[in-house]
């Protein structure tokens, strides 16, 4: 966990939702009225942001007491209880929702995740997740794939240069761009990974004859053009492949021989895991 990114945005998030106050628990609860709540779990799924509660707990009233049953990666089902925090009631509900919706949604990250996981078990392909973030969110949501057993992509654009087919149609061709890459490389002392995106054979052949680069997307290829293209590939570079590719047809990506399969919908179109707080 980077203390220093979940600090500010906890910080912001509480910043957003608490404003001058919450009015609510400041009108109907006497100042010092002690409580106690737990997190109860509704749902099926992995559980995760338990440790991300925690911070969100410290950070809206340090004195708030927790005890954690459950952590996170933690096979969860409905009447589980995950954690119980006790200590002034209006702070518990300052914090309510925010705890709420970062480990909900987390929790239905980490689920998807999981799930597809088990399904690649068997062979030798890992699921990524991609830059289908939601703004802001996007540390969590990355963080939440981990939780579930996926792989981080890239965190951004800084971190890696991946050549998708518009950067290759602006620079004028696969080749063009590779060596536009590398010179940038160069000239700036940057040491980042390239991969570049190929949608046919003949633009893979391209990438093969040009070479330079550390990973190569096949992007919606089908069963036997991919199987084709992956021995094309030899081993010579890790494999990734993308677009149009879901729970039920991930296997058969996967026993295609790729390295790795990138799947938006695990953080684009996720179902958040059904947690509430409820008084004790």
């Amino acid at each position: 966990m980077d203390k220093e990114i979940i600090h500010k945005f906890i910080v912001n998030a509480l910043s957003e939702d608490v404003g001058d106050g919450d009015h609510t628990s400041l009108a109907t609860i006497e100042a010092g009225t002690q409580g106690k709540a737990k997190l109860l779990v509704k749902d099926t799924g992995i559980l995760a942001g338990v440790e991300l509660a925690e911070e969100i707990f410290r950070e809206v009233d340090a004195n708030l007491k927790l005890n954690i049953f459950l952590r996170d990666g933690a096979e969860v089902k409905p009447k589980d209880v995950a954690l119980e925090v006790e200590g002034d009631a209006q702070s518990i509900l300052k914090a309510e929702r925010l705890v709420l919706n970062c480990m909900q949604r987390m929790s239905g990250i980490a689920t998807r995740t999981h799930d597809i996981v088990k399904l690649l078990e068997g062979t030798n392909a890992k699921v990524l997740d991609t830059r289908k973030t939601t703004p802001g969110l996007r540390y969590l949501e990355k963080w939440a794939v981990r939780i579930g057993g996926g792989v981080n992509h890239r965190i951004g654009l800084y971190d890696m240069i991946l050549i998708k087919d518009n950067h290759v149609d602006y620079s004028g061709g696969i080749r063009q761009a590779i060596e536009n890459a590398n010179r940038y490389l160069q000239q700036t002392g940057r040491k980042l990974a390239i991969e570049i995106e190929v949608r046919n054979l003949d633009e893979l052949e391209q990438v093969l004859q040009t070479g330079n680069v550390n990973r190569i997307m096949l992007d919606n290829f089908d069963f036997d053009t991919l199987r084709q293209a992956i021995s094309m590939i030899n081993g010579r570079y890790i494999t990734e492949a993308s677009g149009g590719i879901t729970i039920d047809n991930i296997r058969d990506y996967a026993d295609c021989g790729v390295d790795y399969i990138s799947v938006g919908a695990l953080t684009h179109s996720v179902k958040s895991l059904d947690l509430s707080l409820k008084a004790v």
